[in-house]
């Protein structure tokens, strides 16, 4: 690596450990905690989904508002603030067994994670305008924080429900051991946000170069884009909440669910480098598109077939995919647009992804509460993830 871009890496796998809390354990590690609950408190597939889909509304509800909060704090503050709150509302759901409540606290959980990756990603972009020519490996390094997170709770998780099997409620024992290892985070986070804080602080020369003139963010013209990621939050987010649930239906032990979620973990963070080279030559919906065909083939593989072997497979596919179509998302944002509209660009497209994610888990719990089962429910997942592929595949680069 260029002694350069050294630092600039650094501070970009910083930067990942909140991706790590605001996906991979504020939002993923619930598909571990949900068969046991489900079963503990005697939950509807449908009832289990919706607390993903009250997760999606909080991301919604906390993508609106960062326009406005990033008119008055600093990204830095915010990706700060926000891992703290999401430490804090992971805690509290340990607290409580009442679904009404628990929903409420997922929903708080959605608007803090919401916080740190808008935040995180716009920082991870900043980061990338001082070496275009990684700027696809920077910003798939701190994606593929996600999938630290994801393989820390593979091994957390089944271990502190073993550990904790003969209490009642050992689920809520994880949820206080995710929440440390949240607030955990939240310290390592210090450090990038302190040097980014300082950059920010540039002189104004200097910020008005790297800034430039305000520009207005265009919906119309990101139309097909903004559809096909809609349609990847619709479709991906049925897999991450209910993959460990149909291994556990078919009678996967839990050293299984752990191989499988851990290799799904770890393909995120190999992610980075897999698709560097495409985020960097795609301007348009090129690269959305394609990674959105592949990760349908994955969500598809175990709605099919219960060949452990495949699942893995599938796991793989879709850990090293799927992180990465949220890359290109802030990729296309930084081809097409000014520094100064990178923030409103980034925030539009998390609306609309999370607007999909809080339809997804709802669709595929009640479709698995009927004859069809979770395989139906994820057969679903895949041809939204296909439909999103067609959309973006006809976005055009506004910048030529």
């Amino acid at each position: 690596m260029p002694s350069p871009l050294r630092p600039l890496f650094w501070l970009a796998l910083a930067l990942s450990v909140g991706a790590a809390v605001s996906l991979g354990v504020t939002r993923f590690a619930y598909g571990l905690l949900l068969p046991g609950m489900r079963t503990d408190l005697g939950w509807s597939y449908t009832l289990a989904g919706a607390m993903n889909t009250a997760n999606a509304v909080g991301y919604l509800l906390g993508a609106l508002a960062m326009p406005g909060l990033m008119r008055r704090l600093s990204p830095t503050v915010l990706l700060w603030a926000g891992s703290l709150l999401a430490a804090l509302f992971m805690g509290l759901c340990g607290f409580f067994t009442e679904a009404p409540v628990l929903l409420v606290q997922r929903l708080l959980a959605g608007v803090a994670s919401a916080l740190v990756f808008v935040s995180g990603g716009l920082l991870a972009a900043r980061l990338g305008s001082r070496a275009p020519a990684q700027a696809g490996l920077l910003l798939g390094v701190y994606y593929g924080g996600t999938g630290l997170g994801i393989t820390l709770c593979a091994l957390l998780v089944p271990w502190v429900l073993e550990a904790f099997a003969g209490q009642a409620h050992p689920w809520r024992f994880a949820w206080w051991a995710l929440a440390l290892l949240c607030f955990a985070a939240t310290a390592l986070l210090r450090w990038p946000a302190r040097v980014m804080a300082q950059w920010e602080q540039m002189p104004p020369s200097a910020a008005a170069a790297d800034a430039g003139a305000p520009v207005a963010f265009g919906w119309r013209v990101f139309g097909f884009a903004l559809a096909g990621y809609g349609m990847f939050g619709v479709g991906y987010i049925g897999y991450m909440t209910f993959a460990v649930a149909l291994l556990r239906a078919q009678g996967a032990s839990a050293q299984a669910v752990t191989v499988f979620y851990g290799l799904l973990g770890l393909a995120v963070v190999a992610s980075s480098r897999i698709w560097a080279g495409l985020l960097n030559r795609h301007q348009g919906g090129g690269a959305m598109a394609r990674l959105n065909a592949l990760l349908g083939l994955a969500v598809l593989l175990p709605a099919v077939t219960q060949s452990f072997a495949v699942v893995v497979a599938s796991g793989l596919l879709f850990g090293g995919v799927f992180l990465s179509i949220v890359a290109s998302s802030t990729a296309l944002v930084r081809h097409n647009l000014p520094p100064s509209a990178w923030a409103t660009g980034i925030s539009a497209f998390t609306i609309v992804f999370a607007a999909g994610q809080i339809v997804g888990p709802t669709l595929v719990g009640w479709i698995a509460d009927g004859a069809g089962g979770l395989e139906r429910g994820l057969l679903v997942s895949a041809l939204a993830l296909w439909l999103g592929a067609a959309l973006a595949w006809r976005q055009r680069p506004l910048v030529q």
